[in-house]
């Protein structure tokens, strides 16, 4: 990946929209990032959903945002790759800008849940599991991620609320993002004490699902005019592999194999190592996720992943921050839109324009999107330039 740079970024705070369509969240999400890119206009669209044909009855997403923004004529399609969608995406964007077969494209990930009830929710959700085998047996995502905590604790014995670490984290870093849905600390008590949601993950080690748009607008170093109104961030690694959609299949559950290749591939086409990144946006939908994410990126062994939760070393300025502006836990899970929320906030550190949660002379980041328990896994690596 050579010559790609993201030019404009913007989002939409992730929230119950209950007065926002699916269409106008984009739009100011797509519109925010053109703004950002002082004005350049996209040759290409792509759209990052999951759920769009299922919760809001709306295919065609493509040609749905390229009309409602007014860009008339222009190449656009939609990505779909369960909570990966919006890097996956972003990758097909980057592709297309690194090929020159288009010069600017504008990557919008955008997701609306909250005009349905709940279980239609979950259900829909639980569509990016194996439908025969897994779902039609009653198996959801969060219960899928239940199975995976129950049996790290099982095999690995950490000590108790070993991963509280992981959403403390992120609901610190939350408070200080204006686009993220909870924006109040935990204490290790309130945590402790929160009731079950699917044992032995508590309401605290599960991420709100919620509606959202975030985009981001690349193109070309050479296409950049003159006295451009700030930083631009490269994109110099991606990658993106897929594993046994039914997680019954894998020879080793704990193991995201597709997570592990993923940043493997992406590092290596970047030149550095992970621990080169000065953060990792990683995809903390459920706690035991940040853990087996770290472990498949090569920060942790098996089984250890969560000692990277204990001490303050995945804080703001610690070893390595993660969940920076507060992550799937804080910000919210706005579904297939979740990676570019988490390339726009990487962005936002790489330029220096995080405020209060700014990673101290940041200049690599490491971002990775999870379609289901690393069914598909999308890496990224961006650089300040």
């Amino acid at each position: 990946m050579e010559n790609v740079v993201i030019a404009g970024i913007g989002q939409t705070a992730v929230a119950e929209h209950w007065d926002t369509s699916l269409r106008e969240l984009g739009l100011y999400a797509m519109e925010a990032a053109m703004e950002d890119a002082a004005g350049l206009r996209p040759s290409a669209l792509y759209v990052g959903n999951m759920l769009a044909g299922t919760l809001s009855h709306q295919t065609h997403l493509g040609a749905l945002f390229a009309d409602f923004a007014g860009l008339h004529g222009i190449e656009a399609a939609h990505i779909e790759a369960s909570g990966a969608s919006g890097a996956m995406a972003l990758r097909l964007g980057a592709l297309a800008v690194a090929s020159k077969a288009v010069d600017s494209v504008l990557v919008l990930g955008v997701e609306k849940l909250s005009d349905q009830v709940a279980g239609l929710v979950e259900a829909a959700l639980a569509g990016s599991t194996d439908t025969d085998y897994e779902a039609e047996q009653g198996l959801t995502l969060t219960s899928q991620a239940a199975i995976l905590a129950q049996r790290y604790l099982y095999e690995y014995q950490p000590p108790e609320h070993a991963l509280a670490g992981f959403p403390l984290t992120a609901h610190k870093n939350g408070v200080a993002n204006p686009f993220a849905m909870f924006r109040r600390a935990v204490k290790p008590e309130s945590y402790a004490r929160a009731g079950m949601v699917a044992s032995p993950m508590n309401m605290f080690d599960v991420a709100p699902s919620a509606d959202g748009a975030a985009a981001v607008l690349l193109t070309r170093k050479e296409l950049i005019p003159p006295k451009f109104p700030h930083p631009l961030i490269e994109i110099i690694g991606s990658s993106a592999v897929t594993d046994t959609l039914a997680l019954h299949d894998r020879p080793n559950p704990l193991i995201f194999n597709a997570a592990r290749l993923s940043v493997e591939r992406a590092c290596r086409q970047a030149g550095i190592i992970p621990k080169d990144a000065d953060l990792f946006e990683l995809f903390d939908a459920y706690s035991v996720y940040a853990a087996l994410s770290l472990e498949a990126a090569g920060f942790a062994e098996p089984g250890e992943g969560w000692k990277w939760a204990q001490n303050g070393a995945i804080q703001i300025d610690g070893e390595l921050p993660i969940s920076t502006m507060g992550g799937l836990k804080a910000r919210g899970f706005p579904g297939g839109a979740t990676g570019v929320y988490q390339i726009v906030e990487a962005a936002q550190q790489l330029r220096g324009q995080a405020g209060d949660n700014q990673v101290s002379e940041a200049q690599t980041a490491l971002v990775q999107s999870l379609g289901g328990p690393a069914s598909t896994a999308v890496t990224h690596v961006l650089k300040a330039t």
